[in-house]
Parts: structure tokens; C-alpha cells; sequence
């Protein structure tokens, strides 16, 4: 039965991280008073490139090739250890958010590599952009996360989403979480996913010598990596409901909770993003440095018992 639910987990957070961000789109153009794409647009876009051929770089090696897998994999394989349906149906045994972050950096680390590989110069850049600022965000999240942790007295995600002991130092490690999350999902005032403009691009630079389905498997992999840490910040700031048995009922309960709880923090992304103008790249240094000292303050104040 566990395994059962851990694959309708799996397949679930598959399922609905592109429809999750097609509704932040669809509300960011609903504020600045545009009708907007459908809500379903990714899923479009994802079957539209699955059925289009390959372009591939006569200077690439095989990094660049089975670097789509790898992302893919890696997120897919990070969503295992998020519980949705309860504390104990994840792969808790398998790592805490420790391993989730080393997970998440694998698939950013080969991306990085398959930019360089093309030996083009818009790659290259969205390469060295990108492991300039995870070279920022990864000691803030696992700073966050760590201070999360002392809180939970765990650092099994299962654990955590199911004590609900929330301080105001937890508080304060999940807006440093939530300007994490900015960063990692290529969102303003950090990045900006929509645009392919040389002075603003960093993580789509990456992936300008992709298309078809390697294309396909990376923007889906991009969906998966937001709702993780959607959800990261969601079993934080709403601890999971524990139910006495787990039916068909009950199960269906856990889902619309779960997606109550990402639309809030979607709403929140798209509020933000329409709200603050793009940062220049070095001004992204002044972002996670406030970020990191967010953390910081939280753990000072996790040993204080707040």
C-alpha cells in the first residue's frame, strides 16, 4: 500500500507542476489586465516539442545528450522524498533535505556542463551565471532548511511536515526560503524565464541549444524543481494533516489541501514578480545577501528558543 501511494505521490506532483505554473502565469497576466494563455499552456508546449525533431550541436559530446535525463531524473527522483499524502509515505529512508539539495544540485551541475559543451557563447554564459548564483542560494537553503530541522529535532522530511511546531524562527527561515525559491525557479527580480534578452537571461540561456524532446524533458524537469520547493515551503508553514486511516476519501482530501496550499504560495510568486522591476546580476548578490542574513537571524534565534 505504501509503495502504491508513494507512485500516486510521484505522479501527482508530475502531474500538476506544469498546470501550477501556467496558473501563476495565467494571474500575473490577470493583474496587468491581459487575457493571457490558457492555464494548460505547458502541457500544450510540452506535446508540441515532443513531436518536433532534434537540432543538436556538432560540437557536443554525450553530457550534452544525457544531460536531459539526468535533470529529469534527478527531479522526479527529489520528489520521492517529499511526503504529500502523510508522514510516513515518502522514501524517508532514503535521505532528509540534506540529500534533497544535493539531488537538486546534481541536475544543476550537469545542466551547467551540457552549456558549456555546445561551445556557445550564450550557453556558456547562462552557465557561468548560473553556478554564480548557486553558489549563493545553496548556503542559504540549507541554512533554512537546517534551521527548520532543529525546530522539527529531524532532518527527515517526513518528520518535519508532520510536527507542527512552528516558531518565529521558522518563520523567518521560510522567507529566506521563499527568496530561495525566487532564484531557483528563475523568477523576478532574479531572473526571467519569459524573455531570451542576453542582459537578463541565466537559467534559458542554458537551454537555448536544446529542442525537441530534450527541450520537452527540461522544461518539465523546471516545473517539478518549482513544486518542490513550493511544497518544501508548504509542509513548513501548513504541517500535514494526520488522518486516521487513508481511503479513497481521504486521499482525495490530502490532494485538494496540498494544492490549496501551492496555489497560495503560487499566488504569492505571482504577486511578487509583478511587483518588483528585474535586478541587474550584480544586484542579485545585495537579494540572496539578504537572504543568507534572513537565515542567519533565524538560526540566531532558533538558540534562543524562539
Amino acid at each position: 500500500m505504501k509503495s502504491v501511494i508513494i507512485i500516486v505521490q510521484v505522479l501527482s506532483i508530475i502531474l500538476v507542476a506544469p498546470l501550477i505554473s501556467g496558473i501563476i502565469r495565467k494571474i500575473k497576466d490577470n493583474l496587468r489586465m491581459r487575457k493571457g494563455a490558457s492555464i494548460f499552456q505547458p502541457y500544450y508546449n510540452f506535446l508540441k516539442l515532443l513531436s518536433k525533431d532534434e537540432v543538436i550541436s556538432e560540437n557536443s559530446s554525450w553530457i550534452f545528450k544525457i544531460t536531459p535525463f539526468i535533470v529529469l531524473a534527478a527531479a522526479i527522483t527529489a520528489t520521492c522524498l517529499i511526503p504529500l499524502f502523510g508522514t510516513g509515505f515518502s522514501l524517508n529512508n532514503m535521505g532528509d533535505i540534506f540529500t534533497l539539495i544535493f539531488i537538486l544540485a546534481l541536475g544543476r551541475f550537469c545542466l551547467s556542463l551540457a552549456g558549456l559543451d555546445t561551445a556557445s557563447t550564450f550557453s556558456g554564459m547562462g552557465s557561468s551565471r548560473e553556478m554564480f548564483i548557486s553558489s549563493l542560494v545553496e548556503p542559504v537553503a540549507l541554512l533554512a532548511l537546517f534551521v527548520v530541522a532543529l525546530n522539527s529535532e529531524s532532518t527527515s522530511l517526513s518528520l518535519i511536515a508532520g510536527v507542527f511546531n512552528f516558531k518565529l524562527s521558522s518563520l523567518v527561515a521560510v522567507i529566506a526560503l521563499f527568496m530561495v525559491t525566487i532564484s531557483e525557479t528563475s523568477r523576478i527580480p532574479i531572473d526571467n524565464h519569459e524573455t531570451h534578452l542576453e542582459l537578463t537571461m541565466i537559467h534559458e540561456a542554458m537551454l537555448l541549444e536544446y529542442s525537441g524532446r530534450s527541450l520537452a524533458m527540461l522544461e518539465l524537469a523546471t516545473h517539478i524543481k518549482q513544486m518542490i520547493f513550493f511544497s518544501l515551503i508548504a509542509i513548513i508553514l501548513f504541517p500535514l494533516i494526520i488522518l486516521p486511516s487513508f481511503g479513497l476519501y481521504q486521499i482525495l482530501f490530502t490532494i485538494a489541501f496540498f494544492l490549496l496550499k501551492i496555489l497560495i504560495i503560487g499566488t504569492l510568486i505571482a504577486l511578487v514578480e509583478i511587483s518588483i522591476a528585474k535586478m541587474r546580476l550584480f544586484r542579485v548578490v545585495d537579494f540572496l545577501g539578504f537572504a543568507f542574513v534572513l537565515s542567519l537571524t533565524a538560526l540566531i534565534i532558533q538558540t534562543w528558543g524562539m
